[in-house]
C-alpha cells in the first residue's frame, strides 16, 4: 500500500516540505493530501485532530499507522527504505545529530525568517540572534561537506534524510538573501536545482492563498 502524506501550504509549510521531499526525491510512492492553512477545512480535518494526532501537519499515513512530526516520519521511512541515512556509521551519527539540532534549535532563524518560497526579502543585516543561527547553520553544513561529502554534492555526499531536513533552510537563505560562504552557496545552488525542489517551487508559486 502506498503512503499518504498530509501536508500544508507548499509556500509556507517547512515541516511539510521535509517528508514530501524525502519521499519524492527517493522515488517512494505516496499520495499527497494538501490542507490549506487558515481554512475551515484545515480546522475540521487537521486542527480538530480528526486526521492528525497532534492537530498539525505533516502526517504520514501507512495503513492503520499514523506518524506525525517530520523527524519521526524520517526515521519511520528509514526503517522501511534502506539508504535514506548515510551508510557510513560516523556520517550517519553526524547526520542524525544535525537533524536533531535543527529540530530543537534555531528559534531565531525560524521566527524572523519564516519560509516563503515565492517571495524575496533580502536582509542586509540580520538581527544578532538570527545571525548567530545563520553562522551555526553554515558551520554545520560546512563540517558535513568537508568530513563526509566527498561522494557527491549533498551534505553527506548522496542525497539523504539530512538534505530533506535542511531544505526549508535552503529556501530561507534564498528568500532572505543570506550571505553564504562558497561551500554553503554551492550547496544552496545544488539543492535549489534538484528536480524535486523545483517541483515544490512550482507548486508553491501556483498557490493563491496568502498567510499573514
Amino acid at each position: 500500500m502506498a503512503y499518504t502524506l498530509l501536508i500544508g501550504n507548499k509556500n509556507y509549510s517547512s515541516w511539510s516540505l521535509r517528508p514530501w521531499l524525502l519521499l519524492h526525491a527517493s522515488g517512494i510512492a505516496f499520495a499527497e493530501e494538501k490542507h490549506l492553512f487558515e481554512t475551515p477545512e484545515f480546522a475540521a480535518e487537521i486542527s480538530s485532530r480528526k486526521r492528525s494526532p497532534n492537530g498539525r501537519v505533516p502526517v504520514l499515513v501507512d495503513g492503520d499507522v499514523k506518524v506525525w512530526d517530520s523527524l519521526a516520519i524520517a526515521e519511520y521511512l528509514a526503517e522501511r527504505h534502506p539508504g535514506l541515512w548515510p551508510a557510513d556509521a560516523a556520517a550517519r551519527a553526524h547526520a542524525r545529530s544535525a537533524c536533531a539540532e535543527m529540530h530543537s534549535s534555531f528559534g531565531a532563524l525560524r521566527n524572523w525568517m519564516p519560509m516563503n518560497v515565492r517571495r524575496s526579502y533580502p536582509v542586509a543585516t540580520p538581527r544578532e540572534d538570527v545571525q548567530k543561527d545563520i553562522d551555526r547553520m553554515q558551520a554545520l553544513w560546512t563540517e558535513a561537506r568537508s568530513r563526509f561529502g566527498a561522494g557527491g554534492p549533498y551534505l553527506y555526499g548522496t542525497f539523504s534524510n539530512a538534505d530533506a531536513y535542511f531544505a526549508p533552510v535552503v529556501f530561507r537563505f534564498n528568500t532572505y538573501g543570506v550571505k553564504c560562504s562558497p561551500v554553503v552557496a554551492d550547496y544552496v545552488t545544488t539543492m535549489l536545482a534538484h528536480p524535486s525542489m523545483q517541483q515544490w517551487i512550482a507548486a508553491a508559486k501556483a498557490e493563491a492563498p496568502v498567510v499573514d
